[in-house]
């Protein structure tokens, strides 16, 4: 019987599970959501959602608890820098699991977990229906045509640069007083 007993073992050994939700956390606050299985997505929320109100809290056992699990040290500064400080006022829930449905190869189920208040920068683009593609009547030699002048213009001021560095660097420099005349006169 498993009373009492939580959490998923997702068919993994411990150390697995915890280097694994350690990475998905880091990456999570990263890139503020991420695309994997629902069970894993589930399982993550705990321990993204900890790592936030430790960033929350933040002094300096925090820092160093939130180091130790995750081992990114630009992400834990990022956490407690960026992200933690946008909930202040919010309680829990700082996360969200969203379904899209079973992943083609083996039916499992995906889902996307991001982060609450940064919904708005990073939105997921669903896939677009295949259309059938329309052919431009415009024949492909003009368009051949077209990129060979812009290549010839390229290539024109290119030969323009060049000749433009060259003449600079044929100017006569000015000359600076020798160090050395400086040195003897200190020495005497």
């Amino acid at each position: 019987m498993r009373h009492n007993v939580k959490g998923r073992k997702l068919n993994k050994t411990a150390s697995h599970r915890k280097a694994m939700f350690a990475n998905m956390s880091a990456q999570l606050y990263e890139h503020k959501q991420i695309k994997t299985t629902l069970p894993k997505a589930k399982e993550l929320r705990k321990y993204a959602e900890k790592m936030i109100t430790l960033g929350k809290k933040g002094d300096l056992n925090s820092l160093r608890q939130a180091l130790k699990f995750l081992r990114h040290k630009e992400v834990v500064y990022k956490l407690f820098n960026d992200i933690a400080p946008n909930y202040k006022e919010r309680n829990g829930g700082y996360t969200r699991v969203l379904k899209l449905g079973t992943r083609k190869g083996d039916a499992a189920e995906v889902a996307v977990i991001q982060l609450v208040e940064f919904d708005n920068e990073t939105e997921i683009k669903p896939k677009k229906a295949k259309t059938e593609k329309v052919k431009a009547d415009k024949p492909k030699v003009e368009e051949a045509v077209v990129e060979e002048a812009v290549v010839e213009e390229a290539v024109v001021e290119e030969a323009v640069v060049e000749e433009a560095v060259v003449e600079e660097s044929e100017e006569p420099k000015e000359e600076k007083p020798e160090i050395t005349e400086e040195i003897e006169k200190k020495d005497k």
